[in-house]
């Protein structure tokens, strides 16, 4: 890389960044067991470096996560922070082969798939990223590769405990899952309608304006729009639909 890309100060080399556990790997069945699977990604991401951790929920694949399963997510993290001490060391895996292997192979086709973004760009990945997504090219992708997956899982070459392996105890279903009741609905639109009440009107009107205005060029970083438009309690959505006044909406074409 270094060879590639020519000499830089070492601290343009240092590389920030945030990790989720699989969301995707997270059973309905027997659920209790996601928090070993959560605990096992969580560990691998501090192991590579993580700087920022978001532990996903046991109940995740059934439903919003209840306070109980949240918890026990966070206590995921705060046991691999103060009882394991990985963190005391800045890189627990370094010189591991096998890690190294791995890495080389994943830069390998990742740069497959950056010198064939850049073709569909005649050279360019930005255009290239648009012609991919006018031409359904990274749907397509994720499609494949979800059908060779869910493949491996119905013929058995991939074992998932509860699912097509170990399904003792599959016919539990005592987990209590958080369930939105019309009531939190209508909470929630009582304090949205009050915040509404009582923002500045003028003020939300002018940040969503410059919203519009930045989205409208490419060059401009619409990131400190967004954020004085939060400032001013403009709504998520309030933001969303300025910005696809600018850019339409994305509708998805079936894969076939």
């Amino acid at each position: 890389m270094r060879e590639r890309y020519g000499a830089r100060d070492e601290r343009s080399w240092q590389l920030r960044f945030h990790t989720q556990t699989a969301g995707v790997s997270l059973t309905a069945q027997q659920p209790e067991v996601n928090v070993a699977r959560t605990a096992i990604e969580a560990l691998a991401g501090v192991l590579g470096g993580t700087q920022s951790l978001h532990t996903n929920s046991l109940d995740e694949a059934l439903a919003l996560p209840s306070e109980k399963a949240a918890r026990i997510a966070l206590r995921t993290q705060q046991v691999i922070a103060h009882e394991t001490n990985v963190a005391h060391v800045a890189d627990p895996l370094g010189g591991s082969w096998l890690v190294e292997s791995l890495t080389d192979e994943l830069e390998r086709q990742a740069e497959e798939l950056f010198a064939h973004v850049a073709e569909l760009g005649g050279g360019s990945m930005l255009e290239g990223c648009i012609h991919g997504i006018e031409e359904n090219w990274f749907q397509g992708r994720i499609a494949d590769s979800a059908y060779e997956l869910e493949r491996t899982f119905n013929s058995g070459e991939r074992l998932v405990v509860g699912v097509n392996a170990f399904t003792e105890g599959n016919d539990e279903a005592d987990l209590e899952t958080l369930k939105i009741t019309d009531a939190d609905e209508r909470r929630q639109r009582e304090r949205l309608a009050a915040v509404r009440a009582r923002r500045d009107a003028e003020q939300v009107d002018k940040a969503l304006a410059r919203l519009r205005e930045d989205a409208a060029d490419p060059s401009v970083n619409l990131m400190p729009a967004l954020i004085d438009a939060a400032r001013v309690y403009a709504t998520v959505g309030e933001m969303m639909a300025t910005l696809a006044d600018v850019f339409g909406r994305y509708v998805e074409v079936p894969t076939l």
